[in-house]
C-alpha cells in the first residue's frame, strides 16, 4: 500500500514540477513516469534513511495511519518533482 501511494504521489509531484517551471517541462507522459519512478526512489529513501514511520512502515498498521500516509505522500511527491528536475536538465543539456 505505501509503495502505490508513493507512485501515485510521485506521478502528481512530477507534472506539478513540470507545470511549475516550463523549462524542465517535458509532456504528461514523461512527467508522470519521472515522477512514478522518483516517487519510488523518494519513499525507499525515506526508509532507508532511518524513518519508518516517515515511509509507511509503523508497526502492525503496515502505514495505514495518517502520519505515514502524508510521510508517503509528500516523500512521493518531492522524489517525483526532484528526478523529473534532473531529466528535464538532461534533456535540455542533450538538446544544444
Amino acid at each position: 500500500m505505501e509503495l502505490i501511494i508513493s507512485l501515485i504521489a510521485g506521478a502528481v509531484g512530477g507534472n506539478a514540477a513540470g507545470a511549475a517551471v516550463k523549462s524542465l517541462n517535458q509532456g504528461t507522459l514523461i512527467n508522470s513516469v519521472a515522477g512514478i519512478v522518483g516517487g519510488g526512489l523518494g519513499g525507499t529513501l525515506l526508509s532507508a534513511l532511518g524513518s519508518p514511520e516517515l515511509a509507511g512502515a509503523v508497526g502492525e498498521a503496515g502505514g495505514l495511519d495518517i502520519g505515514s500516509i502524508v510521510g508517503q505522500l509528500a516523500g512521493g511527491g518531492v522524489g517525483g518533482g526532484v528526478l523529473l528536475a534532473v531529466v528535464g536538465v538532461v534533456r535540455n543539456m542533450m538538446a544544444k
